[in-house]
């Protein structure tokens, strides 16, 4: 399990650990943790060849999308390079690989939502460095799988739904984006979707998105109405209101084609998941 620290990590590791040993690669290891440098093919290659794992979860990646607008070499170094890397040292081993992938790699224009078989056109340096990941994977891995993920929250790191919680308990009320659309997605049904196509589905590419659409403004609504908190006031906007550094796809929605064609779409629509996040984040 690489990236095991992360949001999505923790929530990989914590599904796959009642069933399978799961050891974990991060860029400060113990004896537990193996140490790890992603954009270091020899450091790749000691880890892998050490622990030498049936299956590698690679959910490490350079997600400050702004920053990546500035930092082209960083961005390319992690969300490129090292999952070239970990393929060919999972190759080396007959070992499949298992890498997370974005919404991003997509540029937002497309009426409706997007399939596994829509041509990318990642418009942002976050987008054009994961769908160079992607190929790298592709090029380099012998068996593996590719599952693209979008809008991800979840206990354990930062993340929209966090912030809007915390904004809401700090400030009389907020305005919040309301015409970019997509499938806010759950790292604990994410990370369960993970471990069913490792273990039922065949190698390839995947949508790993809840169910249905909304936007950022639906989004924190419906989240703050599960949290008891109907009477606070979020007023809508346009993304023209917040200028940022890196472009965001106005349409996000991913549909889980592959999935459904295959072992079945079990990903929740997205308000199911909003209640058992809020839960587990309170306790």
């Amino acid at each position: 399990m690489v990236g095991a620290a992360g949001m999505l990590g923790r929530a990989v590791v914590a599904e796959f650990e009642a069933e399978h040993e799961v050891m974990t690669a991060t860029r400060k290891g113990d004896e537990v943790a193996y140490g790890i440098d992603l954009t270091d093919a020899r450091s790749v290659r000691g880890v892998v060849l050490r622990a030498a794992p049936e299956l590698i979860v690679n959910c490490a990646a350079y997600t400050a999308v702004d920053a990546c607008e500035t930092d082209l070499e960083s961005a390319f170094a992690v969300n490129a390079i090292g999952p070239k890397n970990l393929a060919l040292a999972a190759a080396a081993i007959d070992a499949t690989l298992f890498h997370v992938s974005t919404d991003y790699v997509f540029d937002g224009t497309k009426v409706g939502a997007y399939i596994e078989y829509d041509r990318p056109n990642p418009t942002s340096i976050y987008g054009q460095s994961k769908f160079a990941g992607e190929e790298e994977v592709r090029r380099h891995a012998g068996r593996y799988y590719i599952g693209r993920v979008q809008w991800l929250y979840g206990p354990g790191g930062r993340n929209f739904a966090d912030t809007i919680l915390r904004l809401a308990d700090e400030k009389p009320s907020l305005r919040v984006v309301d015409d970019q659309f997509g499938c806010p997605t759950s790292t604990l049904d994410a990370a369960r979707q993970i471990r069913l196509l490792v273990e039922e589905g065949d190698p390839g590419l995947y949508h790993m998105s809840a169910r249905g659409r909304t936007s950022w403004h639906g989004f924190a609504r419906a989240l703050l109405d599960a949290a008891g908190r109907s009477d606070y006031r979020i007023e809508p906007c346009a993304t023209v209101e917040f200028p940022r550094p890196a472009p965001r796809p106005a349409n996000s929605e991913l549909r889980n084609l592959n999935l459904e064609l295959t072992i079945g779409d079990s990903m929740p629509p997205w308000e199911d998941a909003l209640v058992p996040y809020l839960e587990r984040r309170n306790a």
